[in-house]
């Protein structure tokens, strides 16, 4: 049986694999493109996603 996760736990997840990747120094926005595909992000999770990142951005 497949278990389908909500959209929350997939968000969660593509942010937390995106902390991953920059820890590591790779590209944020290339890491944002990526999110999408890898967690199966809605149009509104990955706008979410993006803002989140962008707004980071802006503080530093």
């Amino acid at each position: 049986m497949t278990t389908i996760m909500s959209d929350k736990k997939n968000v969660e997840k593509a942010i937390k694999w995106i902390d991953n990747g920059l820890k590591e120094g790779k590209d944020v926005n290339e890491l944002l493109k990526q999110a999408g595909m890898l967690f199966n992000l809605g149009p509104k999770d990955e706008q979410f996603v993006y803002n989140f990142y962008k707004r980071e951005d802006k503080k530093n």
